[in-house]
């Protein structure tokens, strides 16, 4: 078996390891035009990871999600109020509801969580990203929603990443050109296009990213999937 990776459309993301660790990331479902799946059908999550409090990254869904799974979910301390108003106990709050902070790492069921910076905005808390390493050292980066920003090169040095989820929609996260320039800051091994499409002003296809990507990172392989498709690491 190998890892998986399916893009849930928008910046949702899904992971699944090989020993069937299931991982959300921004699992917003209900009401993005451009998800494969609704929240009903998610059976089973151990790990939801929520990047910031915009609507479309956390979204109404997790409250749901959590009840159904049991699912343990990471946010920084001050969505911690906004998860429990919503019915979240504490006990499916990382840190058994204290929440946890940019630069800490997390470890549950052999997966190990590192919460990033991110350059974007928010109404409460700050905007972040995730490194998440897995129970073998696969490590896969979800960039959140960001500009480009020079630290990225520190992540690709002392995380040795494997696989990077970028935004490319541009209006509210990096165009084309800053997203395929921050793969040769990351320097992935492969990288999936997110957080594009899905509204009319946003990038509505990923070629330019592509395009550009051969210049500034050829080393990168990058792989374009379509909402409910999945990249196998």
């Amino acid at each position: 078996m190998a890892h998986s990776v399916k893009w849930l459309g928008h910046a949702a993301c899904q992971i699944t390891t090989e020993k069937g660790v299931v991982i959300l990331i921004d699992p917003w479902l209900t009401g993005n035009p451009s998800s494969p799946v609704k929240k009903e059908e998610i059976k089973r999550a151990d790990l939801i990871l929520v990047t910031h409090d915009h609507f479309d990254h956390l979204g109404t869904d997790v409250p749901d999600l959590v009840k159904a799974t049991g699912a343990t979910v990471i946010v920084q301390p001050e969505l911690v109020d906004t998860l429990q108003r919503a019915g979240v106990n504490a006990d499916n709050i990382i840190h058994g509801g204290m929440g946890m902070n940019i630069g800490a790492q997390a470890e549950i069921a052999g997966v190990k969580v590192i919460m990033t910076q991110a350059f974007h905005s928010s109404t409460n808390g700050s905007p972040t990203g995730y490194i998440i390493i897995l129970d073998d050292g696969k490590t896969i980066y979800h960039t959140g929603d960001t500009g480009i920003f020079d630290s990225m090169r520190i992540f690709g040095e002392i995380y040795n990443i494997d696989l990077a989820l970028v935004p490319i929609g541009s209006v509210f996260t990096m165009n084309p050109l800053q997203a395929a320039a921050s793969l040769a800051l990351i320097k992935p091994k492969i990288a999936i296009p997110i957080h594009y499409q899905t509204f009319p002003l946003l990038t509505q296809g990923a070629e330019e990213f592509i395009d550009l990507s051969k210049k500034k990172a050829p080393d990168v392989k990058v792989e374009a999937i379509k909402p409910g498709q999945e990249v196998l690491l």
